[in-house]
């Protein structure tokens, strides 16, 4: 029963073993995109400038609106103070208001063989220029009531368009500088992106230097412990001396504190990619780089193609296309700004047929012109201070992409440099491990002394250490390259997975 048990547990152990995940590099990336907050806030950022590019799309479109108000006055509205007296006269036969003889009762008198009509003290005046020295005797009344309208409740209401036909290109470069910002801030989430893709590459070789570390130093504790248990009994046949072996003690220890701080090292670069990713901090797996195995191909693209291919020169270039918009719009502000209007006024009290307490409306449209004429320069100003915008954001993309030519040299430099090292630190390592054996069947033999033998194993961990650190480098080299090439984004990390 008990073996059967621990055939069972052991079945188990080892499904378990052969079930564990192999996490990839790629398969960290893609946690790490998922994963990560920033990149949260940058595409929200893009869809706020998206939003924003609509919005301004709209301003071409005419605008809609309805006003309502409702008014309660004290009292009404009285054209007249007191009731008006209108004179009763004829009509001329040239259309005019005149009088006849017997309309008035002014007394008349001839000048020059002509009637002549005399005011109240008997002077001759002339009826047009004076007619307020007429007499009349007949009179019509104009009650004050009838003049008096009701406007102690008064509605007012208007729904009407505005249409811009010309406003200088102040619409058309505003949308412009709203999709430049929408491109901005993909280019803003590009480059987290790429950061955030260096940070992971970066935690996931170092886990990976670290385990190769930590077996190398596992090694070297055990080649110590047998060297240890070899002096020990060289030491019962009497053919060596306690001196070498507290030597070979002292090297023990260190060894094993060394493979302390690996073991500690490793725990740490484990929760630092677990972070990054995602993962619980004390999540272990098994990363499918761990053997070192494959060896890094520089990448390779033509500089201005790779220049252009970089988020920071396709953000710098929409700063520049900005600051030429924004140009272009202080321009705008010499032009004259023409609209097409049009509204439908519907009022109670309605004065579009007399006076009365009814709805009534009327249709009006227009065009209307804004001519802008002085304003003591502020134009000038205002449009000069965007052209030295736009120079300042011409001459940053220019220094920027001098600056990154360097860096595509050195970073293709050091990747060169790193591939020869690792040819280097390979054969230093085929020659380290050979001269051990030499030295471990020399000790053997009792032709050297465990004082050699402990040099040639300090020499192989040393060979061995500097051979991870040429391959890790050249992995790292590589990623810097690929950033430096602007190959470091999602979307290529989206063509690798696909492939």
């Amino acid at each position: 029963m008990k073996k059967q048990l621990l055939f069972t547990l052991a079945i188990f152990a080892s499904s378990q073993m052969y079930t564990q995940k192999v996490v990839q590099l790629d398969d960290c990336r893609q946690m790490a995109l998922l994963h990560n907050k920033s990149l949260v806030i940058a595409a929200e950022n893009i869809r706020a400038a998206q939003e924003l590019k609509k919005a301004a799309f709209t301003q071409f479109l005419p605008n809609f609106s309805a006003n309502g108000g409702y008014t309660r006055n004290e009292k009404n509205l009285s054209l007249l103070a007191e009731d008006a007296l209108l004179p009763v006269g004829t009509k001329m036969s040239d259309g005019s208001f005149g009088f006849t003889a017997d309309q008035i009762s002014n007394k008349w008198t001839l000048i020059e063989n002509k009637p002549v009509p005399l005011d109240a003290n008997s002077v001759p005046f002339n009826p047009t220029t004076n007619p307020e020295k007429i007499q009349w005797k007949g009179y019509a009344i104009l009650p004050k009531e009838a003049m008096e309208f009701d406007i102690q409740n008064v509605f007012a209401g208007s729904v009407g368009f505005v249409q811009p036909l010309f406003m200088g290109g102040k619409i058309l470069e505003l949308y412009k500088m709203a999709k430049y910002g929408e491109n901005i801030a993909q280019a803003q989430h590009e480059s987290k992106v790429t950061e955030l893709l260096l940070e992971v590459d970066e935690a996931y070789w170092r886990v990976i230097s670290v385990q190769n570390k930590l077996k190398i130093a596992k090694q070297y504790r055990d080649l110590l412990k047998i060297l240890c248990a070899n002096v020990q009994t060289s030491i019962e046949e009497g053919v060596a001396t306690k001196t070498e072996l507290l030597k070979v003690r002292v090297k023990l220890n260190e060894a094993e504190v060394m493979l302390t701080k690996a073991e500690n090292g490793l725990t740490l670069s484990r929760m630092a990619l677990n972070q990054l990713c995602g993962k619980a901090l004390d999540d272990v797996y098994e990363l499918s780089d761990e053997e070192l195995v494959k060896d890094e191909q520089p990448h390779l693209k033509p500089i201005e193609q790779a220049i252009n291919d970089r988020p920071e020169i396709k953000l710098l270039t929409q700063v520049e296309n900005v600051a030429k918009s924004n140009e272009k719009l202080m321009l705008s502000r010499f032009m004259p700004n023409i609209v097409l209007s049009g509204n439908y006024l519907v009022s109670n009290p309605n004065t579009f047929d007399g006076f009365k307490n009814e709805f009534g409306g009327m249709y009006s449209i227009g065009i209307v012109a804004n001519v802008p004429l002085f304003h003591f320069g502020d134009k000038f100003h205002t449009l000069n201070a965007a052209k030295s915008q736009r120079k300042i954001a011409t001459t940053q993309l220019e220094e920027v992409k001098e600056k990154m030519q360097l860096q595509i040299k050195q970073s293709t430099y050091k990747m060169s440099e790193s591939i020869k090292k690792t040819a280097t630190t390979k054969q230093n390592v085929e020659y380290a491990e050979e001269n051990l054996r030499y030295a471990n069947e020399g000790f053997e033999a009792g032709v050297i002394t465990s004082t050699d033998l402990l040099g040639a194993q300090t020499a192989w961990l040393s060979a061995k250490s500097e051979d991870v650190d040429a391959r890790i480098d050249t992995h790292i080299c590589n990623m810097y390259l690929s950033k430096s090439l602007g190959i470091l984004n999602a979307s290529e990390l989206t063509k690798t997975t696909a492939k």
